[in-house]
């Protein structure tokens, strides 16, 4: 039976963020092309409007100048047709003044920087028509006498239209296109004849060409913009995935961390406090479970030492026996007290996700007060005490870290042998506070080494029958986690002194 074909889409496992990132990559390129591409084309467009209208302001003035000379001639000859060839007896359309001066409109040098363009001559051509539309008058001298009548700028403005048109000077040449644009020459609101300003539109290239250049530059500078931007939004959108990964994996390594915090997508900060959330609930369940059975083992031993000594104590005994049955109820019911008091405390610590407040305090002072808390018992185990505390200063729970320290004194006092060397120091190391304890004394078995800082696990103390409670390292480990530190605890075996060698890595500053 052969394996159904995975599809093509599961072989590229590309990060959410990436794929998100090349949709609006598609997205934005394709929109900003299409956008770029219709302004740049409608450029061209625009520029020859634009033109076309003050050709046609130009045209209208023209007319208006050339209106009163051309009405003199009409009048003279009865509105015949002008001649555009006149003897030497016959009048001319225009005054031979107001002939060169039209002329040398489109023919006079100029020097002037328009928009970065360079412009050194104005290409117009202007010719005039009469009312049959005759040229009588060409700038360009190119086809004085010519019937222009057919052409739409002549045609339609004999007609009392609008008259405009584009042809090309080379047929074969797209480029060479002249735009003409006409005016009505009247007389008497009688139209007596047409004058038209021609232009060609390659004049006009330069402009278009750099607005198009300057408009692609900055439409594909904006797209890189746009494109940054999202690529950034993709980055923090992927960062943020991974944060709460990552936080979801401590949770599930039951690691003490608080959800993490966005200031960007608020909806990711929400998530993480329901995960938060949900682990408080899972872990609370799991915690009063767990703390009811192991609660149950622990009282089970003493409550039957009690019961048995009462009921023996019912009984007819010796006055040593009794004493000693009382003594050993007194003792368990210390016992029993003592464990209550310390899970209370514990299971207050193991709720918390972060110390409650906390304070710049100097360890190597901690240190003296946790010993001087215990120099009766040191006196009496004889102890060749080695103190190296320099002053040391962090961040953390005063009370917390004194209270470890006594923990880790009491273990001491508890395995160490009589006279036994022990030395507690501080050192700075990497922006930690380093604290170690040694203790000369027998070596901790290596089964119980793993074991050592869990609930209630304990070993016989030298000398002594019963055993500790079993939450003193538990709660130094506790501590330890919630100061973001490190617990390490390792026998160590020097010719002629062996022992057990304690580690506390504590970070200056808390994250």
């Amino acid at each position: 039976m052969t394996k159904p074909r995975q599809p093509l889409w599961r072989w590229f496992q590309l990060p959410f963020a990436l794929r998100v990132f090349a949709l609006y990559f598609v997205f934005v390129g394709m929109s900003g092309y299409f956008m770029l591409d219709l302004v740049v084309k409608e450029i061209k467009p625009g520029v020859r409007q634009s033109s076309e209208e003050v050709l046609f302001d130009t045209a209208q003035l023209l007319a208006q100048l050339v209106a009163p000379h051309m009405a003199e001639h009409y009048t003279q000859n009865s509105g015949q047709n002008f001649d555009p060839t006149p003897g030497q007896n016959q009048p001319q359309a225009l005054p031979h003044q107001l002939q060169k001066v039209l002329a040398s409109y489109g023919k006079h040098r100029t020097q002037a920087l328009i928009w970065g363009v360079e412009k050194a001559s104005i290409p117009h051509r202007i010719y005039i028509t009469d009312v049959a539309g005759i040229v009588i008058y060409d700038s360009a001298n190119q086809d004085l006498g010519k019937d222009y009548s057919r052409w739409n700028d002549v045609y339609l403005t004999l007609k009392g239209q609008y008259g405009a048109r584009s042809s090309r000077t080379d047929p074969n040449d797209e480029n060479s296109t002249v735009m003409h644009v006409a005016a009505a020459v009247r007389h008497q609101d009688q139209i007596i004849g047409v004058l038209t300003i021609a232009k060609p539109n390659h004049s006009m290239q330069p402009f278009i060409d750099r607005t198009q250049a300057y408009l692609t530059q900055r439409g594909l500078l904006l797209m890189l913009l746009g494109l940054a931007v999202g690529a950034l939004l993709a980055w923090r959108l992927q960062q943020g995935l991974n944060r709460l990964e990552t936080y979801a994996n401590q949770l599930s390594a039951g690691e003490r961390v608080g959800p993490p915090k966005f200031r960007m997508f608020f909806e990711f900060a929400n998530l993480a406090r329901a995960l938060d959330k949900m682990r408080q609930t899972l872990a609370g369940r799991a915690y009063a479970e767990r703390y009811v059975q192991t609660l149950t083992h622990e009282l089970k031993s003493p409550l039957t030492a009690i019961q048995a000594a009462s009921e023996l104590l019912q009984q007819p005994l010796p006055d040593a026996d009794r004493q000693r049955f009382a003594r050993n109820i007194q003792q368990q019911s210390e016992r029993l007290h003592q464990l209550i008091e310390q899970l209370l405390q514990l299971s207050e610590l193991e709720q918390r996700q972060h110390l409650l407040e906390t304070k710049p305090l100097d360890l190597a002072v901690l240190c003296q007060q946790a010993i001087q808390q215990r120099q009766g018992r040191i006196d009496q185990q004889q102890w060749q005490l080695q103190l190296d505390l320099p002053a040391l200063t962090l961040e953390g729970d005063a009370l917390l870290l004194q209270q470890s320290i006594g923990h880790l004194l009491d273990n001491a006092l508890d395995f160490a042998d009589l006279g036994a060397q022990v030395r507690l120091s501080l050192q700075l190391m990497a922006q930690q506070a380093v604290l170690t304890l040694f203790n000369q004394g027998p070596a901790i078995p290596e089964y119980a080494l793993p074991r050592l800082t869990e609930r209630f696990y304990s070993l016989p103390r030298p000398g002594k029958q019963q055993k500790s409670t079993g939450l003193g390292l538990n709660f130094v480990a506790e501590v330890v986690k919630l100061h973001q530190g490190e617990l390490q605890i390792e026998n160590v075996t020097r010719d002629p002194i062996s022992g057990v060698f304690v580690t506390v890595r504590l970070p200056l500053q808390l994250q």
